[in-house]
């Protein structure tokens, strides 16, 4: 399998865990060095590339490839997004998967997004309070691209600590995800969800993600 925009490789690492043959690709070296070290760490085999989501090679295909946390929002323009699926397509063997998790067009359209915008998690012995954007982040309704404030605190025994940044995410709908499909070729759409439970269809009340299942012809 390969994890597209995989970060920290969570994905691709669970998948070595469980004795898949897994590759981790991201265009951040902090991200591929902290892929690298979380795998030495682990015991795990992980083939972790530096590389652009848009335009890649690599000397093998997969029977499985996925972009997760809807990180298909780092792709601006419809032209990134084409070039994107012909790379995936140019790396999956016929008869092979595909899959994208994208944020629930419902977190746009609607006066309730179905997703928060702030938690709290641990990490061992620190506690992290997360906020991702939010109501005061407009999204630009021409080019669908909001400007997300993104605020970490991070509390441990030396003491607290914030991180800020500033995300820019591309907002995709279904619509636009079925169009760019057909221009760059290769895959058919074999299923869409609204959660990672198969039972809750896109549309149900009760979805919150946007699941897109494509198979290379």
């Amino acid at each position: 399998m390969l994890e597209l925009a995989a970060g920290p490789a969570e994905h691709a690492l669970e998948l070595a865990r469980r004795g898949v043959s897994a590759t981790a690709l991201d265009l951040s070296p902090a991200m591929c060095a902290r892929a690298r070290d979380k795998a030495a760490a682990a015991g795990l085999a992980l083939e972790v590339v530096r590389g652009d989501m848009r335009d890649f090679a690599l000397p093998q295909r997969f029977g499985l490839v996925v972009t997760m946390l809807n990180s298909v929002c780092h792709l601006m323009e419809l032209d990134g997004l084409v070039a994107h699926l012909r790379a995936v397509a140019r790396h999956t063997v016929s008869g092979g998967l595909y899959i994208m998790e994208l944020a629930h067009p419902a977190d746009v359209l609607t006066i309730v997004p179905r997703t928060n915008s702030e938690w709290d998690t641990a990490a061992g012995a620190r506690q992290v309070h997360v906020r991702w954007g939010g109501g005061d982040d407009a999204i630009d309704p021409v080019t669908q691209v909001t400007r997300e404030h993104v605020r970490i605190t991070v509390r441990d025994g030396a003491g607290s600590r914030t991180l800020a940044d500033v995300v820019p995410n591309r907002f995709w709908t279904g619509t636009e995800i079925t169009a760019a499909v057909r221009l760059a070729g290769g895959f058919t759409e074999a299923a869409r969800y609204g959660d990672f439970d198969g039972d809750v269809s896109l549309s149900a009340p009760e979805a919150w993600r946007m699941i897109v299942v494509l198979r290379r012809e």
